[in-house]
């Protein structure tokens, strides 16, 4: 069996509604997390004065090379 190469030590907050701000290892700044267009849409948050961010599932698929 193997050894861990490496644990992640992430940090979110949730700011009210859909909006979270994560802290990344390797990042200044905090990633910023939200909804837009068809997902906002889906859960009825549209018009709601939320500013849109990218999703966790955005930086997913980013992640896997889009």
């Amino acid at each position: 069996m193997s050894n861990d190469v490496y644990t992640s030590h992430v940090t979110i907050k949730r700011l009210g509604g859909p909006l979270r701000t994560a802290q990344l290892p390797a990042e200044d700044h905090l990633v910023k997390f939200g909804v837009h267009g068809a997902i906002a849409e889906h859960y009825g948050i549209t018009g709601t004065g939320f500013e849109p961010h990218a999703t966790t599932i955005d930086y997913v698929i980013a992640a896997t090379g889009g």
